[in-house]
């Protein structure tokens, strides 16, 4: 579906949900970056189990196209996005009023994955490859400070769009020799299919790189105008998110309720990795380093993908967690 018709349904479901709040609390859109998988499952725990109500909340969730829930936040159709430092940094160099709340996980759950038998086992490998991905200017960037730190030249790399073929389909169909996933999700997927294969994480390549994603934003104006309805939200889905990582085969079952087309088995999987990667203490869940964020917009700014270097202290905030802006 075209981008425009995309945001004119969401609009559209967004204008009509309104007015589903129960008396006495306020209604808040919260638009999902891809369909529902388990990166969303909080959000859904945090419906589920009453927390979002017990603040006074009617959670309404939106599952809008790529990249359009960041959109909504800053034109004011959604109070609240799941969306990546990546976007944030790239919409506030754009003059996009829009701030990171919350990071669901401390580090970078992505990666560069590859078949066994290519004998890819660092980015040096990657010289005279074919890489499938999305055919962004980020995955540019990545691969070329990857390889460069391995002492190879991006230039030789072959790339190929895979749109929206997955990961397990790509590497069956040998589309290309390596591939930027989400462990928890693709990479899982992948063992529960058998596929042998070796997985490089971004947080072990650059320290740059070990940037967080995903995170929860909203706007600077509903920030600024009722913080107290922002921490509410968040302290809301803090509980759902650490029962997550607590309880994963229980939260995979609300995740399903939800969305009953997902494979169990799969959502069960990933879930569980999921949990591994999780903060499960409340008192620091959520917390965003000001360092990686500073690493990212550096970094960002001096490979091209911003022309416009940001204040990086500016593009999140820490003030509406649990506790208060906690150190880890």
């Amino acid at each position: 579906m075209p981008e425009a018709r995309w945001v004119a349904v969401v609009v559209a479901a967004v204008l009509l949900a309104i007015s589903t709040g129960a008396a006495g609390t306020d209604v808040v859109r919260v638009a999902l970056d891809w369909t529902p998988n388990t990166n969303h499952t909080g959000i859904f725990v945090a419906r589920d189990a009453g927390y979002f109500a017990e603040e006074g909340l009617d959670v309404v969730v939106i599952e809008p196209g790529p990249t359009v829930g960041l959109q909504l936040v800053a034109a004011g159709h959604a109070e609240f996005a799941v969306s990546m430092q990546e976007e944030v940094t790239m919409a506030r160099a754009q003059g996009f009023p829009v701030l990171s709340i919350a990071a669901l996980y401390p580090h970078n759950t992505s990666g560069f994955a590859a078949a066994r038998d290519r004998g890819i086992a660092t980015p040096a490998d990657f010289a005279g490859r074919r890489y499938a991905g999305w055919g962004s200017e980020l995955e540019e960037v990545m691969i070329r400070t990857v390889m460069a730190a391995f002492g190879a030249d991006d230039r030789s790399v072959e790339r190929v769009n895979m749109g929206t073929i997955d990961f397990c389909t790509a590497i069956r169909r040998d589309l290309a020799d390596f591939f930027w996933i989400f462990y928890g999700w693709d990479g899982v997927h992948a063992v529960l299919e058998g596929i042998d294969f070796v997985y490089i994480p971004l947080a072990d390549l650059a320290p740059e790189l070990d940037y967080y994603t995903p995170v929860i934003v909203t706007s600077e104006r509903l920030a600024a105008d009722d913080p107290d309805l922002v921490s509410r939200f968040v302290r809301a889905l803090a509980r759902g998110a650490t029962y997550t990582a607590l309880h994963p085969d229980d939260a995979a079952d609300a995740l399903l309720r939800h969305a009953p087309e997902l494979d169990r088995d799969l959502v069960l999987a990933s879930q569980r990795w999921l949990a591994g990667q999780s903060v499960t203490e409340l008192a620091a869940w959520g917390w965003q380093d000001p360092a990686v964020w500073q690493r990212f917009a550096e970094w960002a700014f001096d490979g091209g993908l911003i022309d416009v270097a940001i204040d990086p202290d500016l593009a999140f905030s820490n003030a509406f967690l649990p506790s208060g802006d906690p150190a880890p």
